[in-house]
């Protein structure tokens, strides 16, 4: 079990950082499309937080389900 959690936390930890700027740089591009300008210092940051929210779900979500089909699920002994 210990082994499942620790890949899984890594695999999301070594996730996060190409994620969030991912989903950073996709939703400021779709604000800037839909507000017809360039964003504020303060909107940016406000994307910036965004994308790290999620990015945080998204990557323990990814590396859960993808250690599950690699390794199985943990039997807890």
């Amino acid at each position: 079990m210990l082994n499942f959690i620790l890949w899984v936390v890594l695999l999301a930890a070594l996730l996060f950082w190409p994620m969030s700027k991912l989903i950073f740089v996709m939703s400021v591009r779709r604000l800037q499309r839909k507000l017809g300008r360039d964003l504020e210092e303060r909107e940016i940051t406000g994307q910036i937080n965004r994308a790290r929210v999620i990015s945080v779900f998204v990557s323990l979500l990814f590396a859960y389900l993808y250690n599950l089909s690699t390794i199985g699920l943990p039997d807890g002994g």
